[in-house]
């Protein structure tokens, strides 16, 4: 695997302007993140610097802009806002400690090669947590919007403390909140396509603020420290280790999903392949870094990677232009940005919220599956009014649970005993059943049955076959038809393994037909294959069908074309179905 991300110089003015844009936007989106979290700005722009910078280096997708991003924001904050409650002293030490540890299970997802499984998740799910955390991202801005520091208790904080705060409302700030956002949604595309929306609105409300409200007493961001981030070693005690392990988990495969959906996007953009998993690790090494200078955590951010890749950025060096932009504000120009308003930045933070909320799907939902819609809106309320780890949790369990029922459903649908033991029973799996074959069936006059599968078969399958059992206990031979059955799992073996010994218990002839590959071998290890005998195992159908017609018949010949007067009961044998 190459080292580096892909690095050239012969886009180098595409590369280049691609860079310069992408940091004008992200300079206002770091700064806002940043005071979102609690952290300060300034951990915003170290996260934007850091990350940027080291998923540019190693990540698996060239034009990918790394970053602090608004999901992970929203998550990082209920990260911080729960350890300092728990530790006044070092809650925010070990917040940083839990962005150090995304990274490492970040790299770990890469190296395990899991890039390609991490965005398997339900639709439902992912929309509703999306769409929750937009929504807890514009209710934690509704105390800025309104000229006040977000009080304590997140979501439920912030609503109960709303009406005090209309009451207290700063009209001056309010004005800022309402220009910004103004700026943010009424700004003409055709003016966005050359200057971010965000910097136009960061510009125009400091602006308003420092030249025409420089004598109200307006919040603002302050003095940012300048020069490089101080180092921030792991802190964590011994009743807080499993927090932060849940935490940082939650955080990479957030975050790993969001800079892999993000990387999709890139790749159809500039039709070129991503190596998901060098980019896991990429992006675990930015986080890394990000936390251990006191940085947030980020993840690929869908606006910077567009606006690079519109831009002319092609290869990862338009991410370094990027980062070392950022950096040069950090190190000397930081104080440049002391006199920007918080409400300023509380309306881009609303703006983003709305951006990621996914209007679409939920305008649809409904339409597509009320089961999805039912997923798709209990996610969002857990995540916004209970907690974002239990949201998850809970919608894959449900989805999972609906899909493994709708599995089963669909398998069983692959499962039949032929022929029928009574007319109306379902007969819809045998249309591959040839009329030789069906001839066959018909002289055993019931006495032969077969149960035919078809399709791979996991556990869904298996409590069809258990119901299968009692159409087979009237059988004198029985063949177990595996012909076009390419993958067993181990519940339905097991559970195909237990209905075939009890047949094998009373006695009765069994001939496996066309089981070869993977399902024969998990018989065999099963032991099965022992019980059956060699002359158990049969290649074709057809063939498996005459052997037990000769086995009920005492092993005399009996294919359609030779037929004697009909098959004869043995003796003790129960009468025909």
């Amino acid at each position: 695997m190459q080292l580096f991300n892909e690095i050239r110089l012969n886009n180098l003015r595409g590369d280049l302007f691609g860079g310069v844009t992408a940091a004008v936007v992200a300079l206002p989106m770091a700064l806002a993140f940043g005071v979102a979290s609690g952290a300060g700005a300034e951990a915003g722009l170290y996260g934007a610097v850091l990350i940027g910078l080291f998923a540019a280096l190693f990540g698996g997708t060239p034009t990918l802009i790394s970053e602090p991003t608004g999901p992970m924001t929203v998550v990082f904050t209920a990260v911080i806002a729960s350890l300092i409650a728990a530790d006044p002293e070092q809650g925010l030490a070990m917040a940083f400690t839990v962005v150090m540890l995304t990274g490492v299970f970040q790299i770990a997802f890469g190296a395990m090669r899991l890039g390609r499984y991490v965005t398997m998740m339900p639709y439902t799910v992912v929309s509703g947590f999306m769409s929750g955390i937009g929504i807890i991202l514009i209710i934690l801005q509704f105390p800025g919007l309104l000229g006040h520091a977000t009080p304590e208790g997140g979501v439920l904080g912030s609503l109960s403390a709303l009406p005090e705060l209309v009451r207290a409302i700063d009209p001056w700030e309010l004005l800022l909140a309402g220009l910004t956002l103004a700026v943010l949604f009424l700004m003409p595309a055709r003016i966005k396509r050359f200057l971010p929306a965000p910097l136009v609105a960061l510009v125009v409300g400091t602006a308003v603020a420092v030249y025409w409200l420089g004598n109200q007493d307006l919040r603002v961001i302050g003095e940012i420290p300048t020069g490089l981030p101080q180092l921030q070693l792991p802190v964590f005690s011994a009743a807080q280790w499993q927090i932060i392990v849940v935490d940082a988990l939650v955080l990479a495969l957030l975050g790993s999903v969001d800079a892999l959906l993000t990387s999709v996007i890139a790749s159809n953009l500039t039709r070129k392949n991503s190596n998901s998993d060098k980019e896991l690790v990429g992006q675990g090494l930015g986080n890394m870094a990000s936390g251990l200078f006191g940085g947030l955590p980020g993840a690929g951010a869908t606006m910077g990677t567009v606006v690079n890749i519109q831009s002319g950025g092609r290869t990862a060096l338009s991410g370094l232009v990027r980062a070392a932009l950022l950096a040069v504000v950090v190190i000397w120009a930081a104080d440049l940005t002391a006199s920007i308003p918080l409400a300023v930045l509380a309306g881009i933070a609303v703006k983003v919220g709305v951006d990621i909320i996914d209007w679409r799907f939920l305008r649809r939902a409904h339409r597509v599956s009320l089961k999805g819609a039912f997923i798709l809106y209990g996610v969002i309320g857990v995540t916004v009014f209970v907690d974002l780890i239990m949201a998850v949790a809970i919608g894959l369990f449900v989805a999972n649970i609906l899909t493994i029922r709708r599995l089963a459903d669909v398998q069983s649908e692959w499962v039949c005993t032929l022929p029928p033991s009574r007319e109306g029973d379902d007969d819809a799996s045998d249309s591959d059943i040839t009329t030789e074959e069906r001839a066959l069936l018909a002289l055993g006059s019931g006495r032969v049955k077969m149960l035919h599968l078809s399709g791979p078969l996991v556990f869904g399958a298996a409590a069809s076959i258990r119901g299968q059992q009692h159409k087979l206990e009237a059988a004198q031979a029985v063949v177990v038809d595996l012909s076009r059955v390419p993958h067993l799992g181990v519940t339905t073996s097991v559970a195909l393994d237990a209905a075939l010994r009890g047949l094998l218990n009373r006695d009765v002839p069994l001939f496996v037909a066309g089981a070869r590959g993977q399902p024969r071998e998990r018989l065999e290890k099963l032991g099965f294959g022992e019980l059956v005998g060699a002359d158990g195992w049969v290649d074709e159908r057809k063939q498996a069908l005459e052997k037990a017609l000769a086995a009920i018949n005492g092993g005399g010949s009996s294919g359609p074309d030779e037929q004697g007067p009909g098959p004869q009961p043995i003796s003790g044998a129960a009468p025909p179905a």
